[in-house]
């Protein structure tokens, strides 16, 4: 099966955009050529998609996002939440355990393996937890779950509060060469909070989430690396503090990454508008200082890779207030448009660099064999509109979940079609 894309606009290594034909064979990338260059379309089922000039890029990776799926199907399941994926021009995806049952054994990491392939959409890289049941007591069986697929080891959604749990933990997954990846809160610090400690739990008369609960934990858990080391990744960082540690990690050599969603690099605490619950998430929107140590953490490489942390929940549960609403937001579908409107269409960052946030620095960082457009390498490919100015609209969403702040927000850079291994698995045109 041969895919031909046409008129593909393809960032070259110096960012300059070049008109290029893809040809692609059985999933992998056959050639890329000028677009000069006569094409032999005459073979049967050869499929023909023209990019019309719109930028072509490798699939986007999204390294942290939550599925849903076994347990709270009533959110988002695997297969809804990778078509969700496929809308926004995700094709790599890393799902978090905190389901029910967590997956914290291989029965459940190949459920989600099998449930990913019945939908045939995105490829879905399952993590699997630190501990039994995410309670942070007992480890769970590394090596049974690294040898069921999984590929690393996380309580997202809750901070292993014990340092020396956290310890032997990394010590194990370094022995395996595995990365432990970490949701950091001291549950001391924010239990019973709904956001950030600041103006807006004043004024609404809220306990506040302070920035040290964060930092607490990636200053030990540095440390800790350090100690053992293993890969550490740092998942959705959100404070000043937290990136100055990071900061000072890498100076010194410590093998720590970090990732960061759009909201916390666009949102502050300050833009709540009151009191709906689908401004609730956590990490909660910080300060305006704390968005920008964000925004530069990432332009200067302290911050590697941009996630969606793709949260779903039903209207029913937001509905139940800042106060008791689950924290998260959906991510998928707007991560693109979001950065690409705020940051390159402005001109504060190159297009190279946003592209390279999100499709070869993830795969950099975990080793996947993705994110370039190159002959001989996967075929994950997006085509994305940068000139057509569209509104945020829930309703249009893929994904079960329709909790988003950015509802009526009109942005531009929207993905338009996404093959996955030499499929087109999602096309506007067919949508």
């Amino acid at each position: 099966m041969r895919l031909i894309i046409r008129n593909a606009n393809v960032l070259d290594e110096n960012g300059n955009l070049e008109l290029k034909h893809i040809s692609i064979v059985d999933g992998i990338i056959e050639s890329i050529e000028n677009a000069g260059t006569a094409l032999d379309s005459s073979e049967s089922g050869v499929q023909i998609l023209d990019a019309e000039g719109k930028l072509v890029t490798p699939g986007f990776i999204d390294m942290h996002v939550h599925l849903r799926e076994p347990g709270f199907e009533h959110k988002e399941t695997i297969e809804t939440g990778s078509r969700s994926a496929a809308k926004g021009g995700f094709t790599t995806i890393a799902c978090m355990p905190n389901t029910r049952p967590v997956t914290d054994n291989p029965e459940t990491v190949r459920l989600v393996k099998e449930k990913a392939k019945a939908a045939g959409l995105v490829n879905v890289l399952p993590y699997a937890a630190i501990t039994k049941s995410e309670l942070g007591r007992e480890l769970t069986d590394f090596k049974a779950l690294k040898e069921a697929g999984a590929i690393g080891f996380t309580d997202d959604g809750v901070g292993v509060q014990s340092a020396q749990m956290m310890k032997d933990a990394m010590a194990l997954a370094a022995s395996m060469n595995m990365p432990v990846i970490a949701h950091c809160e001291d549950n001391s610090l924010v239990e019973g909070a709904p956001v950030a400690e600041g103006e807006f739990a004043k004024r609404h008369g809220f306990k506040g989430i302070p920035n040290e609960s964060e930092a607490i934990h990636v200053g030990r858990d540095i440390l800790l690396a350090e100690a053992t080391g293993v890969h550490y990744h740092v998942c959705h960082v959100s404070t000043e503090q937290s990136i100055r540690l990071i900061r000072q990690a890498k100076e010194i050599g410590i093998n720590v990454t970090a990732e960061v969603c759009p909201h916390h690099l666009i949102l502050s605490e300050e833009d709540i508008p009151g009191l709906d619950a689908n401004w609730k998430m956590n990490p909660p929107l910080r300060s305006k200082k704390d968005v920008e140590a964000c925004i530069q953490a990432l332009e200067d490489g302290t911050i590697d890779i941009v996630v969606t942390d793709h949260a779903p929940h039903s209207a029913e549960e937001k509905a139940k207030g800042m106060q008791l609403a689950p924290f998260g937001i959906v991510g998928f579908e707007t991560a693109f448009p979001l950065l690409y409107t705020k940051f390159v269409a402005t001109g504060r960052w190159s297009l190279n660099m946003l592209v390279n946030r999100m499709t070869s620095d993830p795969a950099k960082v975990f080793g996947l064999n993705s994110g370039s457009l190159k002959v001989g390498a996967p075929a994950d490919i997006t085509i994305v509109d940068l000139e057509t100015e569209k509104e945020v609209d829930p309703e249009q969403f893929a994904s079960k979940g329709r909790n988003t702040p950015f509802t009526g927000w009109q942005l531009k850079g929207w993905p338009v079609a996404t093959v996955v291994q030499g499929k087109v698995v999602w096309s506007e045109q067919e949508a």
